[in-house]
């Protein structure tokens, strides 16, 4: 606990550099594009657009919420998705991408999957606006419950740094790492009610639910759809939410200590 505590002081008083280093890293992705930064409106919006063409018009989802269509109760599933994806990906790799930074011994490594983290929430934070665009434009009002997406924004943020934080410290000396967390992003999503609703196991398979909710991320995709559509806030799921944060602080803790251990080793390795 003494480290964590010292680790929130260390990023608190070295918070304005920690900002400068995940500007630069957000501007780093498109070094070199032709149309730069416009890039980040562009990607969101194609992806939704796609999702909206194969799902709505293409398949005729019928609506998990009555009134609500399908792309509109599909955006706010998928966008933390997204977030927590790249974060974590990002996060696995990024001792490799600043390696010269790890060698220093005046540099504390602990910060670099927070700038990774700030960097991918820039990212998150279009998406955040073409979904609140796209809600406001099939003529939904605004809802108080729509500031809970910094809530659990945050939520996300925490697990997929405790996450991080151990993948990125093992990928130092097991390559392979950052596959295998590209593939089980890949096979977790359909782990969570992204694409579907969690009624579909209700007649069928309805043990399938409670394991569903075993999953945390369960816990951020209903979050963001209460916030954004059913007007629910998180104390409205007490169980989850303490479920929830239960297992992300261990997962955190557990993440941190990894990193910690092996911490000493990675500038002889990299």
């Amino acid at each position: 606990m003494k480290y964590v505590l010292s680790l929130i002081k260390e990023m608190i008083k070295k918070r304005k550099l920690i900002w400068d280093l995940s500007k630069a890293d957000f501007k780093k992705r498109f070094v070199g594009s032709y149309f730069g930064i416009v890039w980040m409106f562009i990607q969101p919006i194609v992806t939704v657009v796609i999702y909206f063409f194969i799902f709505q018009l293409g398949f005729k989802s019928v609506p998990p919420i009555p009134g609500v269509p399908y792309v509109l109760w599909l955006v706010p599933g998928i966008v933390p998705w997204f977030f927590f994806s790249e974060t974590l990906n990002s996060v696995t790799n990024c001792l490799q991408e600043y390696h010269y930074l790890v060698k220093k011994v005046v540099f504390q490594v602990e910060i670099l999957p927070v700038i990774k983290l700030i960097s991918c929430m820039i990212v998150h934070g279009f998406f955040i606006i073409i979904m609140i665009i796209m809600t406001l434009c099939y003529g939904r009002l605004p809802m108080a419950t729509w500031i809970q997406i910094l809530y659990y924004s945050f939520a996300a943020s925490v697990l997929a740094l405790g996450i991080g934080y151990f993948t990125c410290a093992v990928n130092v000396f097991f390559k392979d790492m950052a596959q295998i967390v590209s593939i089980c992003l890949q096979f977790g999503m359909w782990l969570v009610p992204i694409m579907y609703h969690e009624s579909l196991f209700t007649g069928n398979a309805p043990w399938v639910l409670p394991l569903l909710k075993l999953n945390p991320f369960y816990y951020i995709v209903a979050g963001y759809r209460d916030s954004m559509l059913t007007g629910n806030w998180f104390w409205e799921r007490p169980t989850l939410t303490l479920y929830y944060w239960a297992v992300t602080v261990v997962v955190f803790l557990v993440g941190l200590k990894v990193f910690k251990k092996l911490r000493p080793h990675f500038s002889d390795v990299l």
